[in-house]
């Protein structure tokens, strides 16, 4: 099940859990659509894999026990621990190669 990280781990905007703007990779390293398009480029500075739409978890419990007050999200902030400047030379070596063939 998905941790549904609160924050983005690079400029800390918060995340609900209903956020349309959030974006994992496989690990679910969590960032904000618009730290993904201007500073990562797409590519996660953890694994170098893609980042890609979070899911939202319903709200309402359409089937028992499957909603969000039932798997609560993760209250625990993250941040990166690369430097901007580690980042944007590991983005430079990575972002013209699709994530599916990193």
């Amino acid at each position: 099940m998905l941790e549904i990280r609160p924050n983005c781990e690079m400029c800390d905007k918060d995340l609900p859990p209903e956020a349309l703007d959030a974006r994992i990779c496989s690990h679910e390293c969590t960032y904000c659509a618009d730290c993904v398009d201007h500073v990562l480029h797409n590519v996660c500075p953890n694994c170098g894999g893609g980042l890609s739409p979070r899911p939202v978890r319903p709200a309402k419990e359409w089937r028992p026990g499957e909603h969000l007050a039932a798997n609560p999200a993760s209250t625990r902030r993250r941040h990166t621990r690369w430097s901007r400047d580690e980042i944007d030379a590991f983005s430079r070596q990575l972002r013209e190669i699709p994530p599916n063939l990193r």
